[in-house]
C-alpha cells in the first residue's frame, strides 16, 4: 500500500471527538481533537461515554509525575472514570450486552484511550453495572473515589467497634468513606473547613476543623484516641500518629511514608467485583455522590485547573 493509499484509508476510518495531549505539561497542553474510534478486542466492550470525572491522578499523569511507573502512549486521552452505555462487545466478551448502562475505573496498563472522549474501549473485567439510583454525572463520580474509600476501609478492617478519623471528609473520596464507614456501624469523625460541617453531619460524621490544633480537637472528642485513621489528603502523618490509640490502624492514599510507621499506603485495584459491590451498596443504602461542577468536554482544561486547586466539595464532571 502506498503512502497516499494509507493516508486515504486513515481518513476514511470512523473518528470521534476527544480531549488529548501530545506531551506532558499543564492543562494548557490539552486539545480537542478528532481521534480514531477505539478498537474493540477480545474480552472488551465499547462504551458510549455519558459522563467522566476528574481525579487528581488525571492531572498528575498529564504533568508526567507518574511517568516512572505508568507508560503513556501519545497522543493520550485523559480520564479513568466513566459512566456510559455499551455500544458494542468484542469477541469472547459475555458479561454485557449492547445498551447496558455501566460504570468503570478504566485504569489499564498504560495511558492512551481515556474517558474524556465520545467513546472508550475497556476490558470487561473493569466494568460494572451502573447504580440505578444515580444520575450519569453522579455515576461517573463513583468508581475511583468509591473504590478508594471501599478498599481503604477494607484494608483497615473497619467494623462496628471502631472510631474512625477521616482526613478530608468533604472530598470525593472522604465523603464516600464516611458513608461506607457509617454503613458498617462505626463512629466517624471527619475533617473539613467550617463551611462543610453541616454537609458532614448529613453524611453521618462528627465534623471537626482541620489545621493547627487538630490533634487536640480530636482528643477532646475521643480522649483515648481513635482506633482507625484514613488519610485522603496527605501531609497529616504527625497528627495521625498523635491521635491513634495503642494498637490502632492507619492508611493513606497520599503519603507513602505511612508504611514506615506501621500504616498502609493504598493504591486502588480497579477490578470490577469491588466496583459492583460498591454500586449495589449505593442502591441499597441510598448513598450520595456529591457533584461540585460539570464541564463540557471542550472545557476539560478548566475542569483540571479547578481540581488542582484542591478545595472542591465532591466530584468534578466532564460530559462529551
Amino acid at each position: 500500500m502506498t503512502q497516499a493509499e494509507m493516508t486515504e484509508a486513515t481518513m476514511t476510518q470512523p473518528t470521534m471527538t476527544a480531549m488529548t495531549y501530545a506531551e506532558y505539561g499543564s492543562p494548557d497542553v490539552l486539545e480537542l481533537t478528532e481521534q480514531p474510534m477505539p478498537k474493540v478486542g477480545p474480552g472488551a466492550v465499547l462504551i458510549r461515554v455519558k459522563a467522566a470525572s476528574v481525579n487528581p491522578v488525571d492531572w498528575k499523569v498529564l504533568a508526567g509525575y507518574l511517568d516512572p511507573m505508568i507508560d503513556v502512549v501519545f497522543p493520550a486521552i485523559p480520564g479513568w472514570d466513566v459512566a456510559g452505555v455499551i455500544e458494542a462487545v468484542g469477541p469472547d466478551a459475555h458479561a454485557f450486552e449492547v445498551g447496558d448502562e455501566i460504570i468503570a475505573n478504566g485504569r489499564t496498563d498504560w495511558v492512551h484511550g481515556g474517558s474524556f472522549a465520545e467513546f472508550m474501549a475497556l476490558p470487561e473485567r473493569l466494568v460494572a453495572r451502573k447504580p440505578a439510583s444515580l444520575s450519569w454525572p453522579e455515576a461517573a463520580g463513583l468508581p475511583l473515589a468509591g473504590m478508594t474509600a471501599l478498599q481503604a476501609l477494607n484494608r483497615l478492617g473497619v467494623t462496628t467497634v471502631d472510631t474512625v478519623l477521616i482526613h478530608g471528609g468533604a472530598g470525593g473520596v472522604g465523603s464516600l468513606a464516611i458513608q461506607l464507614a457509617v454503613a458498617r456501624g462505626a463512629r466517624v469523625i471527619a475533617t473539613a473547613s467550617d463551611v462543610n460541617h453541616d454537609y458532614l453531619r448529613a453524611l453521618g460524621a462528627s465534623p471537626i476543623r482541620y489545621g493547627e490544633g487538630l490533634a487536640e480537637r480530636v482528643r477532646a472528642l475521643v480522649p483515648e484516641g481513635v482506633s482507625v485513621v484514613a488519610d485522603f489528603v496527605g501531609g497529616v502523618l504527625p497528627t495521625t500518629l498523635e491521635v491513634l490509640a495503642d494498637g490502632g490502624r492507619h492508611a493513606s492514599i497520599a503519603d507513602a511514608e505511612v508504611e514506615q510507621h506501621g500504616g498502609s499506603w493504598v493504591w486502588v485495584d480497579p477490578a470490577a467485583p469491588d466496583l459492583q459491590r460498591l454500586a449495589d451498596l449505593v442502591d441499597e443504602r441510598g448513598m450520595r455522590v456529591e457533584i461540585a461542577r460539570t464541564f463540557p468536554l471542550s472545557e476539560a482544561a478548566d475542569a483540571f485547573r479547578l481540581s488542582m486547586l484542591g478545595h472542591t466539595r465532591g466530584k468534578i464532571i466532564v460530559t462529551p
